[in-house]
């Protein structure tokens, strides 16, 4: 039986440029694919119903993984700090050798334990960001790189004082994953994309078979609120298909999962109006026009979310106190920050200074000056 987990993790995200030259910002893509969701699509799918167990299990290919685990062995990575004293290996895997396709992994043993810390996966979302960019060299992986762009340092905190963690770059297309039929790029979707992930880790667990026997977590965030238990779901129809545990799966964990536009989008423009970053009113028009809890999308909530959106300005609607980071500003990101917010009524004006204690002049000197200023000239603070 599959032992329940789950933890939620906070993490914010910058701009990354994948191996294929495609640049994909893990926050700006998932709200790229939410507001493509936002009117109705004439021919909408199920993506959940590949998780009805009558749904059937494909072949699984796989291959002699003989001698591989050696060969994908990394000595050092470039601009790696000294004092590493645990096993790293990244390669390609095959799934599909007929259309060419093949993902990317890098895997880093703990520092101790090794032989009974869990193994545990982690998928980045998107969709479409990297799990190398991502995870491993931004999030929860065992360095961090230094503001030189060029070395690396220990992250203390990293997820592999825990447990062995393989990063996976999925789909195909992702990262440096890969596949030699260019249409495969335009059909990806969750449920070939788990059956992709499951047959990456049955040949995975054939090159590094001493880890057939370890408990197995799979862990991620963002769209993975979609790749984690779809993979879950394929894991456990191929065991019972097999009659025997082929992969030890022993939990999920999910951070800001992404599961389906109304429930994102609920709780997304009600925590927007709880922040007081839309109105009253602009909420009010948002709760009228969007059924919920229903999931049909009607031309009239698309309107009201664009309207909120629009209230709402430019800031990082995945950290709001966070200084924007995007393309065109990435260098000055300690200036582009949120101060504040400011209601403007008739004859009054009420200001909201972000990290400000009881004295506001001592905590935010630059931001109370701003505040100041602007109601010396009776105008509200500036938005930017």
């Amino acid at each position: 039986m599959m032992t329940p987990y789950f933890s939620l993790l906070l993490i914010s995200c910058c701009l990354f440029v994948l191996p294929n030259n495609i640049e994909a910002n893990q926050a700006d893509n998932l709200r790229r694919l939410i507001k493509s969701k936002r009117f109705p699509w004439p021919h909408q799918s199920n993506s959940w119903a590949d998780l009805d167990a009558t749904v059937p299990v494909s072949p699984v290919y796989v291959s002699n993984q003989d001698g591989l685990m050696e060969a994908d062995r990394i000595k050092a990575l470039p601009g790696q700090p000294v004092g590493v004293n645990f096993n790293q290996y990244s390669g390609y895997v095959t799934v599909d050798p007929k259309q060419g396709r093949a993902l990317f992994y890098y895997f880093v043993e703990s520092n101790y334990k090794t032989s009974t810390n869990p193994l545990v996966l982690w998928l980045n979302g998107g969709p479409g960001c990297s799990s190398l960019g991502y995870g491993a060299m931004q999030e929860l992986g065992p360095f961090r790189v230094n503001s030189d762009g060029k070395t690396l340092h220990l992250n203390k905190y990293a997820w592999t004082n825990a447990a062995n963690v393989l990063f996976l770059e999925s789909p195909a297309g992702v990262g440096f994953s890969y596949s030699n039929t260019s249409s495969d790029y335009e059909l990806n979707g969750d449920q070939r994309t788990a059956e992709d992930s499951y047959t990456f880790l049955v040949n995975w667990l054939e090159r590094f078979p001493h880890y057939k026997n370890h408990e197995f977590f799979i862990t991620g965030e963002s769209y993975a609120g979609h790749y984690v238990p779809q993979l879950a779901s394929t894991i456990l129809r191929h065991n019972r298909l097999a009659n025997r545990t082929v992969i030890n799966l022993r939990g999920v964990a999910i951070g800001n999962a992404y599961v389906d536009s109304a429930t994102n989008d609920k709780a997304g423009y009600e925590f927007m109006w709880n922040h007081n970053l839309i109105s009253d009113e602009t909420y009010a028009e948002f709760r009228k026009a969007c059924n919920f809890p229903g999931i049909e999308i009607t031309y009239d909530c698309g309107t009201a979310q664009g309207n909120a959106d629009g209230e709402v300005g430019q800031i990082d609607h995945y950290n709001i106190y966070a200084p924007l980071c995007n393309d065109s500003n990435v260098s000055s990101m300690s200036g582009v920050a949120v101060g504040g917010y400011v209601v403007g009524y008739e004859g009054l004006t009420f200001v909201t200074v972000r990290g400000a204690g009881h004295m506001v002049p001592s905590y935010q000197p630059e931001r109370a000056i701003t505040m100041f200023s602007s109601f010396l000239k009776g105008e509200l603070p500036p938005t930017s």
